[in-house]
């Protein structure tokens, strides 16, 4: 959510950066928030007026009182009572128009940096740089579900008839290469200096709206009936709202944590969940990074989040690429964001694996997350970045550690969390 002030003396800016992300549906909603915005300031000027006549009213028939006027007392506390009236009513407008403010508010998106390439969807989002020679041997490699199941390894069937299409059973070697990869991104960042954590797996509504837009919410969302819960769609979300309404100590900052979660996604309005695969389904694992910061130093952490990645999956021998989201690609609360997609020989082109993006103090604003400074409390940036999300990981680990005979190589690094495992074998 964008400070209003900003909004207030640079409208233009902000209609601007509307028509870059392709939203001019939402562009009313700029004269809209000025319009109440001016409303709501002169009902807080009268309101003051009211309130200092009050006062000086007031204090008149104390001294009425005190002399003994008791009827003229009287007369200035029927204008009391009339001034109170007006101030009942003056509030509830005051309340009214605060509300329809933040309501637009929220749907008005971030403003993003100057670095984010223009475009309208997907489509257009500009590869950055390569890590790793992409490589297509010379011998077939399967559907990853027709690997997986040669490997004993998956189960969609009986998933389908205990839960329905989206899910899947683990199973053998499959399941523990899985487990390694979590495991295996797990230390890697603690070992680059952030904090472990498993947060809670559902939160409630307020925490939700706070880290994501409203179209995010709906279409990502799976909604715990009867009580204010949500399943988390990423841990990124409980972490973020462990900060809730808290303020801050300078002296703490940055704050770097990395969490280990299950995430489940509705995936509406995908390119459909797969009955065989594991690319898109609505339960999965994640290892996911998150900071908070500084404001001048959100750019910094945002690089040094995407390359933990990439060092991450080049460890594993799978290459991949860094791509920057054009405008049109970006949530409403994003600054900046890339996409770091893990090369697929089998299909011969990338694939997502992560995302890592900048929010500026878009989240911090509304979870009324605040630092201490000297000069008065300011908001810190939140960021976030996928350190590995699985099945998808896997499916990148396992067609880059591909052989010829069906048997896939464990990479040396994920071997001490496979019981020193060095290749998974098709069972007889």
């Amino acid at each position: 959510m964008l400070d209003i002030k900003f909004l207030r003396e640079n409208p233009d800016v902000v209609k601007q950066n509307i028509k870059n992300k392709f939203q001019e549906h939402k562009l009313p909603l700029v004269d809209e928030v000025i319009d109440l915005d001016k409303k709501n300031r002169a009902l807080k000027v009268h309101g003051d007026e009211l309130r200092s006549q009050r006062k000086i009213l007031s204090d008149k028939v104390g001294n009425l009182m005190k002399q003994g006027k008791k009827e003229e007392a009287e007369q200035i506390k029927l204008e009391v009572k009339k001034i109170n009236d007006e101030l009942v009513e003056n509030e509830k407008l005051e309340e009214k128009y605060s509300s329809e403010i933040k309501d637009r508010m929220m749907k008005i998106p971030n403003i993003i940096d100057p670095s984010v390439p223009i475009g309208k969807d997907d489509s257009e989002n500009v590869e950055v740089q390569r890590f790793g020679e992409p490589k297509v041997p010379d011998y077939e490699i399967p559907y990853h579900a027709d690997i997986i199941e040669r490997l004993n390894g998956m189960d969609k069937e009986s998933a389908g008839r205990t839960s329905g299409v989206g899910f899947y059973y683990l199973i053998g070697d499959i399941a523990r290469l899985h487990e390694a990869m979590l495991a295996c991104a797990r230390d890697y960042m603690i070992n680059n200096g952030f904090t472990y954590a498993i947060p809670p797996f559902m939160i409630r509504s307020d925490v939700v709206t706070g880290v994501m837009s409203f179209e995010e919410m709906d279409a990502m969302m799976y909604k715990i009936e009867g009580e204010d819960l949500f399943l988390i769609g990423t841990s990124e979300h409980s972490m973020i709202g462990r900060f809730k309404d808290q303020i801050l100590q300078k002296k703490d900052l940055p704050i770097s944590m990395t969490s280990y979660s299950p995430c489940f996604r509705k995936e509406i309005g995908s390119h459909g969940l797969e009955e065989r695969g594991l690319y898109r389904v609505h339960q999965f694992e994640k290892q996911e990074m998150i900071v908070l910061c500084e404001p001048e130093d959100s750019m910094n952490w945002y690089n040094k989040m995407w390359k933990l990645s990439v060092d991450l999956f080049r460890s594993w021998n799978v290459p991949v690429r860094q791509l920057d989201c054009c405008s049109g690609d970006l949530a409403d609360l994003k600054v900046k964001s890339c996409d770091i997609e893990a090369w697929s020989p089998r299909q011969k082109k990338y694939f997502e694996v992560c995302s890592c993006s900048t929010l500026g103090d878009a989240q911090a604003r509304r979870l009324g997350i605040r630092v201490k400074g000297e000069k008065g409390n300011y908001y810190p940036h939140t960021l976030n970045n996928t350190v590995v999300a699985t099945p998808r990981g896997l499916i990148a680990v396992i067609e880059n550690n591909y052989n010829e005979d069906g048997s896939i190589t464990i990479p040396e690094v994920l071997r001490p969390y496979m019981g020193g495992t060095d290749v998974i074998k098709p069972k007889a």
